[in-house]
């Protein structure tokens, strides 16, 4: 399988940084703001953008892991390769503005099950949606509230997402699926 780079290492800490600018700008500041990332990248993603918030002279910001194994619609047929990882939220949910941090937004499904979660923890004042890739082909009608890249495909092609914490680099490729 072929694969290309979309976005390169710069190309990613420069959308990060520019996202960390949208989400202090739509929210008017840091003050009751929580970034929970989605396990596995959008918890590095989130870490990242709070990071970035706090260098600009900001508050921290809470940042928490979400584990949604247990409320996608297709955990049934997923088997027993489901490793289910804790979720780890630093605070309180009522009343805070929530952002759900995901690395690639592609059906909308994992977004879904996401808010899902979310609610049984409390009941935020609103939850916004950042995603680092944004690939189209929507089943649901969620739409993100910030966007680091915009990257059109096609549904034989796969978008990876590798960041250093995890995967020991930064880029943004994508990989034609043989078949």
């Amino acid at each position: 399988m072929p694969e290309k780079a979309i976005m390169s290492e710069q190309e990613i800490s420069r959308a990060l940084i520019r996202l960390a600018h949208e989400v202090m700008e739509k929210n008017k500041g840091a003050k009751g703001l929580l970034f929970i990332g989605l396990r596995t990248r959008g918890v590095p993603v989130a870490q990242r953008i709070a990071a970035a918030i706090k260098e600009f002279g900001q508050e921290d910001i809470p940042v928490g892991a979400l584990d949604i194994s247990l409320y996608r619609d297709d955990f049934s047929s997923l088997g027993t390769k489901t490793v289910l990882q804790p979720s780890d939220i630093p605070t309180g949910i009522h009343g805070k503005r929530v952002i759900l941090v995901d690395d690639v937004l592609y059906t909308g499904r994992s977004t879904r099950a996401a808010m899902d979660a979310i609610v049984d923890f409390g009941r935020p004042e609103r939850i916004q949606l950042l995603v680092l890739i944004d690939r189209g082909h929507r089943e649901l009608p969620i739409r993100p509230d910030y966007v680091g890249k915009n990257i059109p495909s096609s549904r034989d092609e796969e978008i990876q997402v590798r960041l250093k914490e995890i995967d020991g680099r930064d880029e943004v490729v994508v990989i034609r699926k043989e078949g």
